[in-house]
């Protein structure tokens, strides 16, 4: 019975590690900002905020009194902000994919390789450049707060 705890212990550490690791991998992870101006928190949370632009909203909660309806399919947005970093968030924004190929978010900058996508928006992303880096500056600011 002890070797069997012992065991899902070490199974829990080597889960936990590779999770780990999958955050912080240089590889082709986007680390750098997209843009030479830097993001504008208030502009990113109106976008995370927004029901047609960023639709964050319907699977995540956060800090919005005024918005009914969030969403409880994903995680809080003050709890995904405060355990990663701007570049950690910045790559889930672009490609949520690449840390969890089965996750229903949309990969809001890329826009290549992409499956069941309306004609219309093949080859377009969903934010811009500058709207990446609002929403990122957006999240950032939450960690901040969180940690005051």
């Amino acid at each position: 019975m002890r070797m069997r705890y012992v065991l899902v212990s070490l199974l829990l550490v080597i889960l936990s590690l590779g999770s780990v690791h999958a955050q912080t991998t240089g590889g082709d992870l986007l680390i750098e900002s997209l843009t030479a101006s830097p993001g504008d928190s208030v502009r990113g949370r109106s976008i995370v905020a927004s029901r047609q632009t960023g639709l964050c909203l319907l699977c995540h909660s956060g800090p919005f009194p005024e918005e009914r309806f969030q969403g409880n399919l994903a995680p809080d947005l003050t709890v995904s902000a405060g355990r990663l970093t701007t570049s950690q968030l910045r790559a889930r924004i672009i490609d949520a994919s690449r840390f969890n190929s089965g996750t229903i978010m949309p990969t809001y900058y890329k826009a290549q390789n992409l499956q069941r996508v309306a004609p219309k928006f093949i080859g377009q992303s969903i934010l811009n450049e500058q709207e990446i880096e609002d929403v990122v500056a957006f999240l950032a600011s939450l960690n901040k707060q969180s940690m005051q």
